[in-house]
């Protein structure tokens, strides 16, 4: 009962995801004949380094002006730091006369015979610099998978081959370096600081209309359970984001970094007043560790142990009150958690003396827990709670 009960939250839950886009552009040519650019979207990723302070300029706050707000110094400083991204990725397929649509919608996609042909995609997105000597910071859907060359546009017309550092499919952070020095940087802001009803500008982008500035406010954060990456906790504004807004900055009136646009939802491909952005604070921790270990080192309880959301039917099946808490849903007996006494079925409802509303808050704790220590990890387990202490250890790559 508990199992089909888990199943069709999930399915439910995959209603809304089907609305959300990450906000990439993608358009590709075949045998080497131009074709426009498409708004087809395309996932994007995101990556942050570590940075030194905007280089010439600190961060100016936006003045008030009998109209509103004025930006104009904020965004005159901060597009400086906001560069194009265009990745090339070459796939090699045979021809054959089943690519005509006709025999395709009767015969399927055949690949008979036929010589090789090289097809040509392109993902369009826009990155943010966080250092003078040349660090980006983007998604890491911009990048893609077996990218072959990637280009990045600077704000001075100059266009430069980037070598990718490191990617963290986890929270579509992708980190890339190219070689220059003295560029324009946008500063680190403290994204934990950021309050709902704020203003922030969204640069970056939209369908290849370099360094478009947008304005809104911070409508929400925290959001996760969008289905966007594995480890989500976003900041949610209006300010609109649209495809290849991608990797682009989200920008505080100080005019600091403090999240990197990333996706929205929509039920049209376009900007509907809800976009999402990696908080800066998660995005420079992954930065850094990109640049220190090519990598991301995040704590886990061991083996694999699959962590769902817990609805309110499964709560009512397993005698609880509320549905605050993290099901344990799956794991392996080779895993910490399996060894210090946690069990499939039980919901894990504090971390370390932090009560754990839900599944997205425990996979954060987890993960910002330092490898080598213990976890003190409370379930819920048939009608009582009981308290473990579980080792932390490195999160396994092949999960």
């Amino acid at each position: 009962m508990l199992r089909r009960l888990i199943v069709a939250s999930s399915l439910i839950g995959a209603g809304f995801v089907g609305g959300l886009v990450l906000t990439g552009a993608m358009h590709s040519t075949s045998d080497s004949i131009a074709a426009p650019p498409s708004a087809a979207l395309r996932p994007v990723a995101t990556a942050t380094a570590p940075s030194a302070e905007p280089q010439g300029a600190a961060p100016a706050a936006a003045q008030l002006s009998a109209g509103g707000p004025d930006f104009t110094r904020v965004a005159g400083l901060a597009i400086k730091g906001v560069a194009n991204i265009s990745s090339l990725q070459v796939v090699q397929r045979r021809s054959s006369p089943f690519d005509d649509p006709f025999f395709s919608y009767f015969f399927g996609n055949q690949d008979l015979y036929g010589a090789p042909r090289t097809q040509r995609s392109y993902s369009l997105g826009s990155g943010v610099i966080v250092s003078p000597d040349g660090y980006i910071v983007t998604n890491n859907h911009v990048v893609g998978e077996n990218m072959q060359e990637i280009k990045v546009s600077l704000p001075d017309k100059r266009e430069l081959v980037a070598k990718v550092i490191g990617t963290d499919p986890a929270t579509d952070i992708a980190l890339l370096k190219i070689e220059a020095k003295g560029l324009q940087t946008i500063a680190w802001g403290d994204s934990s600081k950021l309050q709902v009803g704020e203003w922030v500008l969204a640069i970056g982008s939209p369908f290849q209309l370099s360094r478009t500035v947008t304005a809104g406010i911070v409508s929400a954060t925290g959001r996760a359970d969008l289905g966007f990456a594995d480890y989500e906790d976003f900041i949610q504004t209006d300010a609109a984001i649209n495809p290849g807004n991608s990797g682009g900055a989200l920008v505080s009136t100080r005019g600091e970094l403090i999240g990197i646009n990333t996706g929205i939802f929509s039920q049209s491909g376009g900007y509907q007043g809800i976009g999402f952005a990696v908080p800066s604070n998660l995005a420079r921790h992954v930065a850094d560790d990109l640049m220190k270990y090519g990598d991301v080192r995040r704590g886990s309880i061991g083996g694999i142990v699959t962590i769902e959301t817990l609805s309110s039917q499964v709560a009512e099946e397993l005698g609880m009150s509320n549905t605050n808490g993290a099901l344990i849903a799956r794991m392996t007996r080779n895993s910490e958690a399996y060894n210090a006494g946690i069990r499939p079925g039980d919901v894990i409802v504090g971390f370390n003396g932090q009560p754990i509303q839900d599944r997205s808050q425990l996979i954060r704790a987890m993960g910002d827990s330092k490898i080598g220590t213990t976890a003190a990890i409370k379930i819920f387990r048939q009608g009582r709670t009981m308290e473990f202490r579980v080792p932390i250890v490195a999160e396994s790559r092949s999960r």
